[in-house]
């Protein structure tokens, strides 16, 4: 398949995925998909308005009766059918999240792809592990046990940096647990969604189980969360657009599930591998260029290993190849679009009147100039108050700052309303896991930083949200649990019912 291969061609029907079959969008807006890379329109649709999310619902609560009331071995058989499908259109989903997102290559094909269809098999499993309280005579006349039921249908909204994925971590625990879904992807990035929404289709999971309307927050995405026919929302994305999602979805009673932002600190501590700290800060800043909520985004390194934490990262990130996302030695593609990377500019240009850019901090000039590339950036001198040390920047910026003692450096980690991802590095057992009890975030790792897997959670806590994804605890969110109990004395007048009426029976 050609790299960049005919999208319009692909998308001909439209890009709406709605009760099995590709549609057009009713909204009179459109909007154009652009190679960041290039700068250069690829696709241009009808976007969704808000007929098409009545339109999607309906499909999904047409599908949920049957799909809630298949055994969870149907269920399990249907999806471990999908992850082949995926399997077999791997290369082609790739290419295609490339394609949108500027990603390099060997990102899309040894992470994003491969990790989504884990997802799916790990979900298929799932399926089948309904766990509960065991079954007893809690109160003594009484037999209680547990059921765990789908909610109805799910209005999921997902965010543009990891499309494929986040289409995976919405719709997977969601169907699993015989929901049906409503996936609303970022306008910017809509491919890999429309296709993942359509393999599952080619698998034979019943039309109307996932369905796919892109359109615009404002239009498509507020009257998915707002709909009174949908039972669930949830939200990846910025805690800013969060706490709106949050207001519209209470407006209704929803249950909410939100990932939020997030501002990861890398905490070093003097005794750590100097060496592995340098390359896992620089991994980790610069993973998806930037463009990840748990991305290493503030070193704080002990004063013994500050300056020679920074020089090894500032060789490091003098090291990575800038390029052609589809050349497979290209390390750093471009940002999602010109106007983030512009927001990131930004940030780095402010960061000058009070801050040093020891490495990067500019657009690169020559056949990169066209596309959507910042250089990997390094940052020292920035005060603990300050925006780039503060604020999400979601680019390839790392900034690094000295601490003396280990409650100091904890601190200083804990200094941002978010919590989202946090590492250590240290050899000492101790002083990590003092660090894994105490900073504060939904995920922490030690002496490494970025590495995700299907069978453990992801999510914040404080201003980064709340809710998992991905692991059994996923599973559980798109699930509501049912106390049964059954009466075992066949009494007819119970001992409590004097406390309504008579007195008690001698």
């Amino acid at each position: 398949m050609d790299q960049r291969f005919d999208v319009t061609e692909r998308f001909a029907d439209g890009a709406q995925y709605i009760a099995g079959r590709l549609r057009q969008g009713g909204s009179e807006g459109t909007h154009q998909v652009v190679d960041p890379a290039t700068g250069e329109q690829v696709f241009g649709y009808r976007l969704a308005g808000a007929a098409d999310v009545d339109t999607a619902v309906a499909a999904a609560e047409a599908a949920f009766p049957a799909w809630a009331g298949a055994t969870p071995g149907e269920r399990s058989d249907a999806m471990h059918r999908f992850a082949a499908v995926l399997t077999e259109r791997a290369d082609d989903l790739a290419h295609a999240e490339s394609l949108q997102c500027g990603k390099p290559i060997k990102l899309s094909t040894e992470f994003d792809v491969p990790g989504s269809i884990d997802n799916v098999s790990f979900f298929a499993g799932a399926a089948r592990q309904l766990e509960g309280k065991a079954a007893a005579e809690y109160s003594g006349d009484h037999t209680s046990y547990i059921r765990r039921e789908p909610i109805g249908v799910i209005g999921s909204i997902a965010p543009w940096n990891y499309p494929l994925q986040m289409a995976a971590w919405k719709v997977l625990p969601a169907i699993a647990a015989g929901n049906t879904i409503v996936l609303k992807p970022a306008e910017l990035t809509p491919l890999t969604s429309l296709m993942f929404a359509e393999a599952a289709t080619e698998a034979g999971l019943p039309d109307g189980v996932i369905n796919v309307v892109s359109g615009t927050g404002p239009e498509a995405g507020e009257w998915l969360v707002s709909h009174p026919a949908v039972a669930m929302t949830s939200f990846t994305g910025s805690t800013a657009v969060g706490k709106r999602v949050a207001e519209l979805a209470t407006s209704t009673v929803k249950r909410i599930h939100l990932e939020l932002g997030g501002k990861a600190p890398f905490v070093v501590f003097d005794d750590a591998d100097l060496e592995a700290a340098a390359h896992g800060a620089v991994a980790g800043a610069l993973i998806n260029s930037g463009q990840d909520c748990t991305a290493a985004t503030r070193a704080y390194v002990q004063r013994p290993l500050y300056d020679a934490f920074v020089a090894a990262v500032a060789d490091l990130m003098a090291s990575v190849r800038l390029g052609d996302p589809f050349d497979p030695h290209t390390d750093l593609g471009p940002l999602v679009s010109h106007a983030q990377r512009d927001r990131v500019a930004g940030f780095v240009d402010r960061a000058r009147g009070y801050a040093t850019v020891v490495t990067g901090g500019e657009i690169p000039g020559g056949d990169l100039a066209k596309g959507a590339y910042y250089r990997p950036t390094l940052i020292t001198g920035a005060p603990q108050d300050s925006e780039i040390v503060q604020s999400e920047i979601f680019g390839p910026v790392l900034a690094v700052v000295p601490f003396d003692s280990d409650d100091e450096g904890i601190a200083l980690a804990n200094d941002t309303p978010y919590g989202l991802a946090a590492s250590a590095w240290s050899r000492d057992v101790y002083r990590t896991g003092r660090a894994s009890r105490e900073l504060r975030a939904g995920c922490v790792w030690i002496n490494d930083h970025i590495p995700i897997i299907s069978e453990m959670p992801h999510g914040g806590v404080r201003a980064s949200g709340f809710g998992k994804d991905m692991s059994a605890y996923s599973f559980e969110e798109y699930t509501q649990v049912k106390h049964v109990m059954f009466d075992n004395t066949a009494v007819v007048r119970k001992d409590w019912h004097r406390t309504v009426f008579g007195d008690r029976q001698t």
